[in-house]
């Protein structure tokens, strides 16, 4: 078990804050074991401006951890080795997390990754006649204006209902627009499509949202950030129509869902893989 447990300190006028508890379990399960696997796992986060990490566990039955680093946009990745003839994978994180309600705003941009990096499409982004038609409807969002994001968000809600097991990680933003039904990861990419296409630099965010109505989750969250100039990066979750508050927790970041899937990676001679997953998201 490794234990990341950030440093505390005094913030002079701090905003309202919660504390978010996150229990995430995520396990393979095979008929036949694998004879090989290494998988990436991007499931710790970092503190910033808007969340500060208390007390973070990752836990591995079944495969052992072989190396860490950061990847290109800052995110952790902890790389994984799937034990011989185990049967069974299970990966659990757990922890708390202080969150502040910033109005989205997280702020100037630093990672190694360019502004400009964040402005090209990606193969879930990539435009099409639908996409162009709805930017050409928002032709001053390019001067920056948030309120004209949030309009862009309210077309793409409007257009896409929230739906699940509609679509799946490789939907096309374009394919979704087509289909009209999605989830949060399609109104995202959607979303991204556009705010790109009228030259903004903009990311894809996962992470966790505590809900209203209940604990149990059967996935974790998406939404995207907008950098703006003199603000910096802005968050937008299309689904909630909203920006995030203090109740997200920033996982990773990228140019799409295929930059930051909480695991990915390969298997040899397993047989019959099942997945489970459970997450829980409570204050």
């Amino acid at each position: 078990m490794r234990r990341y447990r950030a440093r505390s300190k005094l913030i002079i006028g701090l905003p309202a804050k919660m504390k978010l508890a996150i229990d995430h379990t995520t396990s393979f399960e095979y008929e036949v074991a694998p004879s090989y696997g290494l998988l990436q796992i991007r499931m710790v986060p970092h503190s910033n401006s808007s969340q500060r990490i208390l007390e973070w566990d990752l836990t591995l039955e079944g495969a052992r951890q072989q190396a860490d680093f950061l990847d290109q946009h800052g995110n952790r990745v902890d790389l994984i080795e799937v034990l011989p003839a185990a049967g069974r994978v299970e990966l659990h994180v757990s922890g708390v997390v202080e969150t502040l309600a910033d109005d989205g705003v997280l702020g100037r941009h630093f990672h190694a990754m360019p502004l400009w990096f964040y402005t090209r499409q990606t193969a879930l982004t990539e435009t099409d006649s639908t996409v162009s038609a709805i930017a050409g409807r928002f032709p001053n969002a390019g001067a920056g204006t948030i309120a004209d994001l949030h309009a862009i968000s309210e077309e793409i809600r409007g257009r896409i209902a929230y739906i699940p097991g509609e679509t799946s990680v490789t939907t096309t933003a374009a394919d979704a627009l087509e289909r009209g039904k999605g989830v949060c990861q399609d109104h995202t990419h959607v979303f991204l499509s556009i705010v790109r296409s009228l030259g903004y630099p903009a990311r894809y965010i996962s992470g966790y949202l505590m809900m209203t109505d209940r604990t149990d989750q059967d996935a974790s969250h998406a939404w995207a950030e907008v950098h703006l100039d003199g603000i910096g990066w802005v968050g937008f979750d299309v689904s909630n129509g909203i920006s995030p508050d203090q109740k997200y927790v920033r996982i990773a970041q990228g140019l799409d869902y295929a930059d930051i899937p909480p695991t990915k990676g390969v298997t040899l001679g397993a047989q019959r893989e099942n997945l489970f997953v459970s997450i829980q998201v409570q204050q």
